[in-house]
């Protein structure tokens, strides 16, 4: 059954939303304000996601330039407004779809049962996947050498990626400083373990809540580090 969030401040027009898609076989969640919307769309896994223009706490623009930052997911724009310039804004963003209101329901549930069939096809069309690692809010996205926290990119330079990846792909393993250098740095330098201590520390204040009481990389006292899960 597919997953779909309805970001939409309306509640009348929410639920009937919901009413509609529900009798057609999805699971339908809502929320009524932009900021508790992006928040569940960059955390929780949907399958679609219908976006109002005007919200309070954040817009559905905001919302889904941020959504198009770590996801694919289908997004289809719903609003009063019939300007051109909000649906090549819209669309320009990311979105797949503008609809004006007032609409049909049985109009949107068939937007969305071609957009999910459109997507459903895309993934399963032997195009290959970015490869992700995904662990308590951190995703690494290794085909794209990018880094994200609760859905918010962190910039890392090309040796903290390596070293963040290189453990986060050996978790709950003890590596000693000296085991993390070679792997890491190979041959390119000459000796100094002591950029291994520099490198955790950076990126710890990239990705840890606290780094006085790290989450994710942990020290190893008297022996190195490891990425606990």
């Amino acid at each position: 059954m597919s997953k779909i969030l309805i970001v939409e401040d309306e509640e009348s027009i929410a639920e009937l939303e919901k009413d509609y898609l529900e009798l057609s076989g999805f699971e339908v969640e809502i929320e009524n304000r932009g900021d508790t919307g992006l928040e569940r769309a960059l955390k929780e896994e949907f399958d679609l996601f219908i976006l109002d223009l005007m919200l309070p706490g954040t817009d559905g623009f905001e919302i889904c330039k941020r959504i198009r930052q770590v996801k694919n997911t289908p997004i289809l724009m719903v609003s009063a407004k019939k300007d051109d310039i909000d649906k090549i804004r819209g669309l320009g963003l990311g979105a797949d779809d503008y609809i004006t209101k007032p609409f049909s329901p049985s109009e949107l549930v068939a937007r969305v049962k071609a957009h999910l069939s459109r997507y459903d096809r895309l993934i399963g069309s032997g195009s290959k996947q970015n490869e992700i690692i995904e662990i308590r809010g951190l995703k690494i996205d290794k085909t794209a050498r990018r880094v994200y926290i609760n859905g918010v990119e962190k910039n890392f330079t090309t040796k903290e990626f390596d070293l963040l990846t290189f453990l986060a792909q050996n978790p709950n393993h003890v590596f000693t400083k000296e085991e993390l250098f070679t792997n890491i740095w190979g041959m390119e330098s000459v000796g100094d373990i002591a950029t291994v201590t520099v490198h955790i520390k950076k990126i710890r204040e990239k990705i840890e809540y606290d780094t006085s009481k790290p989450q994710y990389i942990e020290t190893i006292w008297g022996v190195g580090y490891r990425f606990k899960v």
